[in-house]
């Protein structure tokens, strides 16, 4: 492992782990990644040596100048903070205040609740209708914020941190068959950043741990 290269503790899956992909990409960083199955072994996340990284036993955790930083968005803002170019904070705070607005309405109205952790809580039965209530309920609110927000992204013209947030986001929202319909604004902007190579490249279907059968 090259001395000073970046270390990305991810799940090909999570939407966490992929938003974090997405700015290592966008901002052309290098990386290592060292795949923590979510799954296996009853979760690899809450072995003592995963914990000592991260106490709250999730993923990403990255490894970058020196320190281990936990929390997808508190990372995307480190490498912001760190490595500017190009940002994903807009200039203008209003549209810095809306860009966080958006990245915390998913990552914490939306995501939270249809994560792995508490749908083994509401029981295998209930886990669809769970998700996809609590999805729901969240996009029928983005929907109505990025009306107003967004031009060709989320806010305005260029890719910022929201996006990161949106599009790991809706591919939950397919997994869980949830019909998109309603959300015309929230299904273009995710087409539009699916072209782009960094949220190709950090796609689920294309990481070290993706199953074969999974692969694109």
């Amino acid at each position: 492992m090259q001395a000073g290269k970046p270390i990305l503790y991810s799940y090909f899956r999570s939407s966490c782990s992929w938003r974090v992909r997405i700015a290592l990409a966008l901002k052309g960083i290098d990386y290592e990644t060292i795949p923590v199955n979510l799954i296996k072994d009853q979760g690899q996340q809450f072995s003592e040596e995963f914990q000592a990284l991260n106490p709250m036993k999730q993923v990403p955790a990255l490894k970058i100048d020196g320190i281990t930083i936990s929390q997808s968005l508190a990372i995307i803002e480190f490498l912001e903070e760190t490595r500017p170019t190009p940002r994903l904070l807009p200039k203008d705070p209003k549209k810095r205040a809306q860009v966080r607005m958006i990245s915390d309405t998913i990552a914490s109205g939306i995501q939270p609740l249809q994560n792995l952790s508490v749908l083994k809580q509401v029981g295998q039965e209930n886990q669809l209708a769970w998700a996809q209530k609590v999805i729901h309920t969240g996009f029928n609110a983005l929907e109505q914020i990025l009306r107003n927000t967004a031009g060709k992204y989320c806010v305005g013209d260029e890719v910022s941190m929201a996006d990161l947030c949106l599009v790991p986001q809706v591919a939950n929202a397919e997994r869980f068959k949830v019909d998109l319909t309603p959300y015309p604004t929230i299904s273009r902007i995710n087409k539009t950043l699916l072209a782009l190579e960094a949220f190709q490249v950090s796609h689920p279907c294309r990481q070290p741990d993706t199953p074969p059968e999974l692969r694109a």
